[in-house]
C-alpha cells in the first residue's frame, strides 16, 4: 500500500465494479425469458497505475495501482453456429411450406361440398354403365346428363378453388418480401446506431445487437443469407447471393405482376430497368432442388416454386419437357392433373356420341356463312356412317360436352356436292376452343330436350354398340398421370394416382421439416449454451459480486478509519 488515499482508490474501484457487475447481473436475470437476449459478461481489467520513481535499467519497475476496471462487457456469440441455424432454419421453412400447401390440396379433394371429388367421377361412371343397356330410355339419359352436370360443376368448383389458393400464396410472398424490405431498412438503421455507440471503444450496443441479430434469423427463414461484420460493427449482408445491406443502404425488392395471373415475380430493383421491361429476379426457381446445391432454403422461394407462374391446364403433361417445367409446382401439376382427367372423359364420351375419322382426301367446298375453305386429306370429320343420331336423326348429333366459344364442327358443302362435318380442333394458344376447364359444359340443347341425345342408327333401330363403346371407355387404362408414368390407367385409377402422389408427397416434406425442425431445435439449444441466461448461474455471480460489494466496502471503512487515527494522532 502506497498511501492512504491511493488504498481508498483502489476500494472504491471495488464498490463501483462490483455494482456494474450487479448490475448486468440484474439485467441478465430481468430477461431470462426475453426472445433473443444475449448474456452480459463483465471482463475486468488493471486500473492505471502511478510511479513512485523512474527505475534504473537493473532495478524492478516501482509502480502502485489504483484498482480495477472495467475492461470490457462481452457480448458473447457463436458466429458458426448462427451461420448454421440460418441456414438450417431457412431450409425447414422451405419444406415446412411445401408441406402446408400439399396437405391443404389434398383436403381440397376429399372436402369439396362436403364431398370427395372422386365422388362425382364414379356417379358418372354409374350412369353411363346404365344407359350403356338402355340407350334410348330417357331417365337414364337424363341420369347422364345430370351427373355430367354434377362432374363439371365439382371439376371447376375444384379447379376455382385450387386457383384461389394460388392467390392466397401469392399474396403471402407479398407480404413476405415487403418484411424482407423491412428488415433490411431496419438492419441498415441499427448498423449506423451502432457504430455510433461503439465509436469510441468504450460502450458495447447490447440491446441494439440483439435486434440486429434477431432480424437476422428472422431474415435466414425467408431465403438463403451470408453474412460478415467489419470492425466498426457494421453488418454486411447478401441475400440470396446478392448484396442486400451495405455501407450505402439496404437494397429494395420490387414486386413486378405478371399479365393476365397477377402473380407477383420479385426482383431487385437496383439492377433492373423498368423502362425497358428488364428485370434481375431475386429467386431462382428453375433447376434442381437439393441440400448439397443450397437450393432449398427459404419460406419465400419454396412458395414461389408451389405457386408456379401460371395455372396448369392439362397440355403440360403432354411431353416430358413440358412437365419438367411444372413438376416442382405442387399448384401447377395438379391443377394439369384435374384438368387432364375432365378433359380426358370429356373428350372420351363425345368421340362416342360423335365419332370422327379422317378425310381420304382434299376437301374444298363452302361454309354455311358461304367462306371458301380448303382442308387437307387426314382432317377430322364427322363418321356419318357410324354414328348415332337423336330422334329427329339430324346431323351432326350433339355432343355431351359443348365448348363454350366454338361448335364441334364447321359444315362444308364441298365441291364435289357432299355435305362435311369438319371437326374444329382445339387450339392450345385459344382457351375458348379447349375442351378443359372454365370453357365446358353440358349441351344445353340435351337438357331442354332429352330426345335429342344420340341413341338411334341411321335406320331408327336403337345403338346399342355406342352404349357398349361409353362403358368400355371407362374400362380403358389409356392414361397417364405424367409422361414419366409407366403404368397406364383408368378414369378413377388416375383420381386414386393423383390422391396417393399428394400422399407421397406430403408425407415425404412431413418428414423433411420434422428432421430440420429437430436439427435446428438442437442448434438454438447450442447456441444457447453460449448466449442464454441461466438463472442458477447468474444468482450465483450476483452473490459472488455481493460479496465483492461488501469486501470494498469495509476495506474502505478499514482505510477511512485507519486515516482518522493517524490524522487525529498527529494533533
Amino acid at each position: 500500500m502506497a498511501n492512504g488515499f491511493g488504498s481508498l482508490y483502489i476500494g472504491a474501484s471495488g464498490v463501483q465494479n462490483a455494482q456494474n457487475g450487479l448490475n448486468t447481473t440484474a439485467n441478465n436475470l430481468a430477461n431470462v425469458e426475453t426472445k433473443g437476449y444475449v448474456r452480459q459478461q463483465v471482463r475486468y481489467a488493471d486500473k492505471t497505475y502511478n510511479l513512485l520513481k523512474q527505475p534504473s535499467c537493473n532495478i524492478n519497475l516501482q509502480q502502485y495501482g489504483l484498482g480495477v476496471s472495467i475492461g470490457d462487457v462481452v457480448h458473447a456469440r457463436d458466429i458458426f453456429l448462427d451461420k448454421t441455424y440460418r441456414q438450417e432454419a431457412g431450409r425447414k421453412e422451405f419444406y415446412a411450406a411445401r408441406y402446408e400447401v400439399s396437405t391443404y390440396v389434398e383436403d381440397l379433394f376429399q372436402e369439396l361440398n362436403g364431398e370427395q371429388f372422386k365422388q362425382s367421377v364414379s356417379d358418372l361412371w354409374q350412369a353411363v354403365q346404365e344407359v350403356s343397356t338402355k340407350t334410348d330410355i330417357s331417365i337414364y339419359q337424363n341420369l347422364v346428363l345430370e351427373k355430367a352436370d354434377l362432374l363439371v360443376n365439382r371439376a371447376q368448383a375444384l379447379y376455382s378453388d385450387l386457383q384461389t389458393y394460388q392467390s392466397n400464396i401469392n399474396e403471402q410472398i407479398k407480404d413476405d418480401v415487403n418484411r424482407v424490405n423491412e428488415i433490411g431498412e431496419r438492419i441498415y438503421q441499427l448498423n449506423l446506431d451502432i457504430q455510433k455507440i461503439e465509436a469510441g471503444g468504450i460502450e458495447t450496443a447490447m440491446t441494439l445487437r440483439d435486434e440486429r441479430d434477431n432480424l437476422l434469423d428472422e431474415l435466414g427463414g425467408y431465403g438463403e443469407v451470408t453474412i460478415s461484420e467489419d470492425a466498426t460493427g457494421f453488418v454486411y449482408v447478401d441475400f440470396e447471393s446478392t448484396r442486400f445491406i451495405d455501407d450505402h443502404r439496404s437494397y429494395q425488392i420490387g414486386l413486378k405482376t405478371e399479365r393476365g395471373t397477377g402473380f407477383y415475380t420479385p426482383y431487385w430493383t437496383h439492377l433492373s430497368d423498368e423502362t425497358k421491361n428488364q428485370y434481375t429476379k431475386v429467386f431462382r426457381t428453375d433447376g434442381i432442388i437439393s441440400s448439397e446445391m443450397n437450393t432449398d432454403i427459404g419460406s419465400i422461394k419454396s412458395k414461389l416454386i408451389l405457386r408456379g407462374d401460371r395455372y396448369g391446364r392439362y397440355e403440360d403433361l403432354e411431353t416430358e419437357e413440358s412437365y419438367d417445367k411444372i413438376a416442382n409446382s405442387t399448384m401447377m401439376q395438379t391443377e394439369a392433373q384435374i384438368d387432364e382427367l375432365f378433359s380426358r372423359i370429356v373428350t372420351a364420351m363425345n368421340d362416342i356420341y360423335c365419332p370422327n375419322k379422317e378425310a381420304a382426301t382434299e376437301i374444298t367446298g363452302i361454309t354455311a356463312d358461304g367462306t371458301a375453305v380448303t382442308y387437307p386429306a387426314g382432317t377430322k370429320i364427322l363418321d356419318v356412317e357410324n354414328c348415332a343420331r337423336g330422334v329427329d336423326g339430324e346431323l351432326p348429333p350433339r355432343e355431351l360436352f359443348t365448348r363454350i366459344g366454338m361448335d364441334r364442327y364447321t359444315t362444308v358443302t364441298g365441291d364435289d356436292g357432299a355435305v362435311y362435318y369438319v371437326y374444329n380442333e382445339p387450339d392450345p394458344d385459344v382457351n375458348a376452343t379447349r375442351y378443359g376447364l372454365g370453357n365446358v359444359s353440358v349441351n344445353q340443347e340435351l337438357k331442354k330436350q332429352i330426345t335429342l341425345m344420340p341413341a338411334y342408327k341411321e335406320n331408327g333401330d336403337v345403338d346399342y354398340d355406342m352404349g357398349a363403346k361409353l362403358a368400355e371407355a371407362w374400362e380403358n387404362a389409356g392414361m397417364k398421370i405424367n409422361p414419366y408414368d409407366q403404368k397406364p390407367c383408368t378414369f378413377e385409377e388416375y383420381y386414386d394416382k393423383i390422391m396417393d402422389s399428394l400422399g407421397v408427397e406430403g408425407n415425404t416434406y412431413k418428414s423433411a421439416s420434422e428432421t430440420l425442425e429437430g436439427a435446428v431445435s438442437s442448434i438454438d439449444n447450442k447456441r444457447q449454451q453460449v448466449t442464454g441466461v441461466s438463472s442458477d448461474e447468474e444468482l450465483t455471480t450476483m452473490i459472488k459480486f455481493q460479496s465483492a460489494f461488501n469486501a470494498s466496502s469495509r476495506f474502505m471503512t478499514v482505510i477511512s478509519e485507519m486515516t482518522e487515527l493517524i490524522v487525529t494522532g498527529l494533533i
